[in-house]
This record gives structure tokens, sequence and C-alpha cells, in this order.
């Protein structure tokens, strides 16, 4: 049975390539605009996973995906990094100085606006994303209008690649989770990160004493998040990852923190994918 997985974005995208790299060829996409939607494809059983991006090294974390996660009950079962690299591409047999306006997300316009003062004639327009301008173009034959997004959306539409790699920021990396609705069956012998959630009481030395058990049960942190409780003001919740050498490690981490903090969950266990 072929798995069919959600990304966020069309085919072409960076949530595809993750996609195909993690899965490799044989799955059905599910292609959502939003990640409201791709939330709802698993819910739903429209798929089986997905892939969602969770944080970006120039942009950080993306917190609404958080809340996502915790308050629909979603699991973690895996991870991905992916180095970003934006370039231009059209329609063939055109050059920069036949392109007019530019459409992309506005993140992957932001992460080029360097590039584009050399062509002031160009336009830049904000669209829902960066693949779906590349089908759109292709589909429509639309020329003096460029794309910017992955190479993958060039080879799957036929386009030519007009600039190479025009992101301002040349080290750029996306951390992608993969999510399902169920608690994954991971090895405990390949599972070495984990992300967990809690909440604590607003006093002194409370987050202190959580990240105190943390290292004396040999927890690496690699990542912590507030996020308000919007029933409770000031009052947060905290998304921490960490990773560690063994799971009997993290069990009595687990054990621990359990006790000491309001509304433990644990998100994901699973294998660190960190390049």
């Amino acid at each position: 049975m072929i798995k069919t997985v959600a990304i966020q974005g069309a085919k072409g995208s960076n949530h595809h390539k993750v996609a195909r790299d993690f899965y490799g060829n044989n799955i059905a996409l599910k292609e959502c605009m939003s990640f409201d939607v791709l939330v709802d494809s698993l819910l739903y059983g429209a798929s089986n996973q997905a892939v969602m991006a969770i944080e970006n090294t120039i942009a950080g974390s993306i917190i609404p995906n958080y809340a996502l996660i915790d308050k629909n009950d979603l699991h973690i079962c895996g991870e991905r990094y992916l180095n970003i690299h934006h370039h231009l591409m059209a329609l063939p047999n055109q050059s920069i100085y036949d392109i007019k306006e530019v459409c992309s997300h506005p993140m992957a316009l932001l992460q080029c606006k360097e590039f584009f003062k050399q062509y002031p004639h160009i336009k830049l327009v904000e669209d829902v994303d960066t693949a779906e301008v590349a089908k759109r173009i292709a589909n429509d034959q639309l020329k003096g209008v460029a794309a910017i997004a992955p190479k993958i959306a060039a080879e799957i539409f036929n386009l030519e690649v007009i600039e190479d790699e025009i992101q301002t920021i040349k080290d750029n990396s996306t951390r992608f989770v993969i999510i399902q609705t169920k608690k994954p069956n991971n090895g405990i012998d390949e599972i070495n990160k984990a992300s967990i959630k809690f909440q604590l009481d607003h006093k002194r030395g409370s987050l202190a004493a959580i990240l105190n058990v943390l290292s004396d049960c040999k927890m690496n942190l690699t990542k912590i998040q507030s996020l308000p409780i919007i029933e409770t003001p000031w009052k947060y919740a905290f998304f921490v990852d960490v990773t560690f050498d063994t799971y009997k490690e993290f069990e009595k981490a687990k054990a621990i923190i359990e006790i000491m903090a309001l509304d433990f969950k644990v998100l994901g266990e699973y294998k660190n994918a960190k390049i």
C-alpha cells in the first residue's frame, strides 16, 4: 500500500523535496496550501503522515506550528534538515532582462531582496507558495514572469534556471518534522531525540529547576520555545527538544518532569537527523 504524505505547498516546493528525501519516490502526495489544511488532512484520514516546517536558521521558530501539533495531539515521528537554496526560474529562452515580474512566497522574496536591488525594473509580488508560481508559469506559459523556487520545481515544470543561488545568506537551513496522528513505533535503539511540552507555575526558579533535571539526566537541550497559553494570560507552555545517548536517561528525565510540571506531554521520540 502506497503511503499518502501531506506537504505544505505544491510539488516542487521544499516540503516536496524533504518528502522525497525522507520517503523516496514511492508515495502519494497530498498538496496543502496551508498548515491548517495539512493538519486537517491527517485528522480526517486524507493522509497518513505529513511534512511540516518547524524552524529556520534565519526566521526562527514557526510558532503557530508548535501550537497545531500540541492542540491536535499529533506525534512527531521523525525530522529532516534541509539547506535552503533559492533559484530564479522562468520559461526557456529568456534572460533576466526579459523578466518584468517575480512572484514568490514572502519569505523567499525577503531572503533574496539584496539580489533584486541590481534589477530595479523587476516588480516583486508576494504569492502563496514558491512551487505553485512555477506551476502557474508553466501551465499558463507566462513570459516575462519568473518564480523563486527550488531546482526541483524547474525539473518538474520544465522551466529554465536564469540565476542560481540568489539568496542573500548562503547558510540557511530549515528543520522539518514528520507528524502523524498515532504514536509511532520507533525502536528504542534508534531513539536519541525527543520533543516535550509542559507548563510551569509562574514562580521564581520553576524553569531553572526543570533545566537542572535535564542536565542531571544527561539531556542535551537543543531547543526551548515558550508559547502563551491563550486561555490563561501571562502563563506559558514550554516546548523543548533534547538529545541523549541512551533512552534510559530520557525515561528518567520524563518521570521526574512529569511530577514537577503541569500538562506534561511527549510530542515525539525519534532519531536525531541533525546535519
